[in-house]
């Protein structure tokens, strides 16, 4: 009896220090501020660029690196809340022309990483952070160095399809208006047909089409594909300077991804030619031409058949956000009530807007947004940068969130070399 209340003495006596432990704070390089019932800390500083974002089966987090290294492997150790912090850290792969995205089979095994013209795969294996068996499944996406991200997603959906974004060769790439281009669009492949053979990126099936720079692009729980599309810059319209409030930047739907027949599947989102209002009082004629908030319309002078009827005849976004703002990502969580769209902020307007973290109340049952596609208020800012007046130089710049098997989010601050994690209702109704 002695051993026995010594041993249950020794455990209960270990028990403080072990609910005790905590993270050493990392006092982030720009400071944020919250919505209320939200919070979040910086989790890990010093990367080079920190970009894409995901976890894998085992909880670890990969991320690519911009700043010449590649893509790195974190475990973290997580004691509740944002109490979480680094436990090992190392590079997984070097490659310093992988640049933004990132992508793992639901099975955990096989690593999709991106480059401005290339898709590479990996065998993977998240228990020892290794990779091996290197193969090129996707090539041929060279933009000449304009709208370099190449964002990956394999939806849970459809864990067979590996959907790759390209944006477009400029500002206003008039050649994109031609699928042949294989610019400013989405396109899906068959994993099975090319860890065979690699395709060109032109062999991929349309998903979407006529986005100028969509970096962001999601799946709800559903199956349902969304992106977040980057308007054109220095707009106008009928010789008026009108690029300062628009276009908007734009959330788009492209279908269910395991429903072929779906009709938003393939659909033209209007670029080059056509953009989306977000303040129609700087437009000229707007009431008149019955142009409001999420309206697409031409840039220009409407004349021919380059006319606003010919834009309202192709996808209209789901919900518009402020112009110049860079949404960079967007992702669901756990049942399909919110977005989180992270906004990496404006260097086309004074003074810069964006600079924060916002979340978009979804309804799970129809499968969209809460908001109306007229809203202006369809994004809530939970963390931001309380003068963004002092922006980019001294911010935070979020570019990519990801969901971490237990249900936390984290985010990637590409200007300050950080990634967050971020506490509150993130999950809730």
């Amino acid at each position: 009896m002695v051993g026995i209340r010594y041993t249950i003495w020794a455990f209960a006596a270990s028990m403080p220090q072990a609910i005790a432990q905590s993270c050493a704070n990392i006092n982030p390089a720009q400071a944020a501020t919250f919505a209320s019932g939200y919070s979040g800390r910086v989790v890990m500083n010093g990367l080079r660029t920190p970009r894409g974002l995901i976890f894998d089966n085992e909880g670890n987090m990969l991320t690519t690196e911009q700043g010449g290294y590649g893509v790195r492997y974190i475990q973290l150790n997580d004691y509740g809340g944002t109490n979480v912090c680094v436990k090992s850290s190392k590079q997984l792969i070097q490659d310093s022309s992988i640049n933004h995205g990132i992508a793992l089979t639901p099975d955990g095994k096989k690593l999709f990483v991106s480059s401005l013209t290339t898709v590479w795969a990996w065998d993977y294996d998240g228990t020892t952070g290794t990779v091996s068996n290197k193969k090129t499944v996707v090539q041929g996406m060279n933009n000449g160095g304009f709208h370099r991200s190449r964002t990956l997603v394999i939806p849970r959906a459809q864990p067979d399809t590996l959907l790759v974004q390209r944006g477009s060769q400029d500002n206003v790439d008039t050649p994109a208006a031609q699928q042949s281009t294989g610019r400013s669009m989405i396109r899906a492949f068959k994993i099975s047909s090319i860890l065979n053979a690699p395709a060109d990126y032109l062999a991929g099936e349309v998903l979407a089409w006529g986005l100028r720079n969509t970096v962001g692009v999601g799946e709800h729980p559903n199956g349902g594909i969304w992106s977040v599309d980057n308007g054109v810059d220095d707009m106008q319209r009928a010789g008026r300077d009108i690029h300062h409030t628009n276009p908007c930047e734009e959330l788009n739907y492209h279908g269910q991804v395991n429903n072929t027949a779906d009709p938003e599947r393939g659909g033209h989102h209007g670029y080059p030619e056509c953009y989306a209002v977000w303040d129609p009082s700087v437009i000229p004629n707007a009431a008149q031409l019955g142009l409001t908030v999420g309206t697409p319309f031409v840039m220009g002078n409407p004349g021919g058949s380059n006319t606003d009827a010919m834009c309202q005849a192709r996808k209209a976004p789901k919900l518009c956000f402020p112009s110049h703002t860079a949404p960079l990502d967007i992702k669901f969580n756990r049942n399909g009530t919110a977005a989180y769209i992270p906004f990496h902020g404006s260097w086309n307007k004074s003074p810069p807007d964006g600079f924060r973290l916002s979340r978009v109340n979804w309804n799970p049952a129809t499968g969209m947004p809460v908001e109306p596609s007229t809203s202006t208020t369809a994004a809530i800012n939970i963390m931001y940068n309380a003068n963004t007046g002092t922006c980019p130089n001294r911010c935070f710049r979020p570019v990519n969130v990801a969901f971490s098997p237990g249900g936390k989010l984290f985010m990637t601050s590409d200007t300050t070399n950080e990634i967050w994690v971020i506490g509150g209702p993130i999950n809730e109704a």
